[in-house]
């Protein structure tokens, strides 16, 4: 018996056939197309019960035909591909109704089980938002897999209330992902307060959190009051004391709390976002974090990951940066093809905001308008996170000579 029938869409002759025969291998009926002409007639002719297709083809573009496809048949899903691996390819397929947006190259077995789970389980519809706020100096860039996955996490959560607990190392863009999450979501039009926590000494911290009650004008709302209708985003949650932490634990169960120097509860409505690059299953076991806070703030965990780990996205990175400069009055400059691989061949111990610095930098020191491989050695190099991680080798070689004798 089969499974549905899926109308599949791809100018490419051999994702046509790998599809095709996957699909039919998996129980499903298929019928196959090079065209959205063709794909919009057996629509429109009640064929089909789930479309896959590409995004960009000879006749068309997916985004500009999803709201047809929608018109003539609302329950639809449609579950789209592309090489065009961007956060705004994930953003656009999640506000124009896709069902799903899968990044070329693609896992069959995974685009099998969305498709049987987009026919069994139909989407429900969603109003588009508006991408007139978007910025495109937002630097979250990158095609590789780690990426795809934030990007579909972002595009899924950002309408969404549920609390969200960010993680990675220093400079993996924890604070940018957390201002994309408000920026595109509901709570956009309201206030998007961010406190680093690492940064306050722990005397001020409740107070500035929760706010100080005063019968004189010394009184103050506090960060959460500031934030009440959007977005409260706490970096370095670990650092939070117990005190303060019992209080946003109150904010998350029952959206209330009370400022320091008073008794009056007071109600307020917000999102929040904590991010740390502390382990906090160790803060819990050594009593500095409460569990029962942790499991309420990681309700939707996104790993970001180090860059070094992302390595194929540092070349868009550094001419996303350079355009960036470009804009701010440098010069119009490209990387050399070794440059590009210099800059693969370093780890990067300090992530994006590394390579950032060092692009900056470049634009600053070097007049030329291209960018070599030399002068790509000689900054890293000159860096401080070089010389950083230097030192730290250094260290590793003297205690393995004591340990070792």
């Amino acid at each position: 018996m089969s499974k549905g029938i899926v109308l599949v869409a791809d100018d490419d002759n051999a994702i046509r056939t790998v599809l095709n025969q996957a699909l039919k291998r998996a129980g499903f009926d298929v019928r196959v197309t090079s065209n959205f002409s063709t794909l919009l007639q057996w629509v429109s002719n009640g064929d089909g019960d789930c479309v896959v297709s590409d995004v960009i083809m000879p006749d068309g573009d997916a985004f500009d035909v999803l709201p047809k496809i929608q018109s003539l048949r609302p329950d639809m899903p449609v579950v789209l591909i592309s090489a065009q691996n961007t956060f705004m390819t994930a953003l656009k397929a999640q506000q124009a109704g896709a069902y799903e947006y899968i990044p070329k190259p693609f896992d069959l077995d995974k685009l099998i089980q969305v498709t049987h789970r987009a026919i069994s389980e139909p989407k429900d519809n969603r109003s588009a938002q508006s991408m007139e706020d978007y910025n495109q100096n937002m630097p979250l860039v990158g095609r590789s897999a780690a990426m795809q996955e934030i990007y579909r996490s972002i595009a899924r959560l950002m309408n969404s209330d549920l609390p969200v607990l960010l993680s990675g190392e220093v400079g993996t863009g924890k604070r940018l992902t957390s201002r994309m999450l408000h920026d595109f979501g509901s709570r956009k039009q309201n206030p998007f307060v961010a406190v680093n926590l690492a940064s306050l000494p722990e005397d001020i911290v409740e107070g500035d959190l929760f706010g100080r009650h005063s019968d004189d004008s010394n009184s103050d709302v506090g960060k959460i009051r500031k934030a009440d209708g959007g977005t409260l985003y706490l970096d370095e949650i670990g650092e939070l004391s117990l005190a303060a932490q019992t209080q946003l634990l109150r904010v998350l169960l029952e959206g209330e709390f009370t400022s320091v120097g008073s008794a009056e509860p007071l109600r307020v409505d917000v999102r929040i976002i904590a991010s740390s690059t502390k382990d906090l299953d160790e803060l819990i076991a050594q009593g500095k974090f409460r569990e029962d806070l942790f499991y309420r703030l990681n309700v939707v965990p996104i790993n970001l990951p180090a860059l070094k780990n992302r390595i194929e996205d540092v070349p868009d990175l550094a001419r996303h940066f350079l355009k960036i400069f470009q804009t701010e009055g440098a010069q119009s400059r490209h990387l050399e093809p070794d440059a590009i691989t210099a800059l693969k061949d370093h780890t990067w111990p300090g992530n994006i905001r590394e390579l950032e610095n060092l692009i900056r930098r470049i634009c600053i020191l070097y007049p030329q308008e291209t960018i070599t491989s030399a002068i790509i050695k000689t900054e890293i190099h000159n860096s401080g996170y070089f010389k950083q991680g230097l030192e730290a080798a250094i260290l590793r070689v003297l205690e393995n000579l004591i340990i070792w004798g």
